[in-house]
């Protein structure tokens, strides 16, 4: 075994880490019910508005923590485990979808670029292993090294996307402090929240990184 593959081993297991962590502090505190009593779904919906947003829409989405916002439809996007919750966890991550809403709205650079690479990057992103394949049973060093720049290119789009996911969080801290929606020990919660599941795009992005040099230091052999 080389060093790379040990830290890319390394990576995943943190990778695994951030995932629980993340669904066990959601689970905590979306247990934690308000002092306001709003649900998530209210929060957001008046979020939106206070931000001139008022044609985005607040729907439901069956699942737990598939929460997102939707540019193409406009449209915040709440799993079945936040939109009608008056808890901590859950109006931390709605207000975090609703920080995306206000991302797009204001143009947010880092937004902008992830849009604009994403096409490139959903291709690239299927094939680069096929191209790695062929280069390795042809012996050709050139295919060997368009797949590492292919595969580069999904890590440069996991890295415009880290910004962008802890922008929308600062975001939504801040109004909800502002707004006095969570209070105390709520914003704690909350922050806990939202920084946990910033962790798991900052150990995927890790991973990814350990891959890349893997794959560089076996080329360059």
């Amino acid at each position: 075994m080389d060093i790379w593959f040990l830290l890319c081993i390394a990576a995943v297991l943190l990778s695994l880490i951030a995932s629980i962590m993340v669904k066990s502090t959601f689970g905590k505190y979306n247990k934690v019910r308000t002092k306001g009593g709003r649900t998530a779904a209210e929060i957001a919906r008046e979020m939106l508005d206070d931000n001139g947003l008022h044609h985005v829409q607040v729907i439901k989405q069956p699942g737990t923590l598939t929460d997102h916002y939707n540019p193409r439809t406009e449209e915040v996007a709440l799993s079945d485990a936040v939109y009608n919750k008056d808890t901590v966890g859950a109006i931390g991550v709605a207000a975090h979808e609703v920080g995306h809403a206000i991302q797009h709205a204001v143009n947010y650079t880092p937004v902008k670029i992830r849009h604009a690479i994403f096409p490139v990057v959903s291709i690239t992103s299927r094939y680069w292993y096929i191209v790695l394949l062929a280069g390795v049973l042809m012996e050709m060093m050139q295919l060997v090294m368009l797949a590492i720049v292919l595969y580069a290119g999904g890590v440069l789009f996991q890295l415009v996307t880290l910004p962008v996911e802890i922008d929308a969080s600062a975001r939504a801290l801040k109004t909800l402090t502002v707004k006095g929606y969570l209070v105390g020990n709520e914003l704690n919660g909350a922050r806990k929240t939202l920084w946990a599941a910033a962790f798991t795009y900052i150990a995927a992005l890790i991973m990814s990184l350990m891959q890349l040099l893997r794959l560089l230091s076996r080329a360059r052999r």
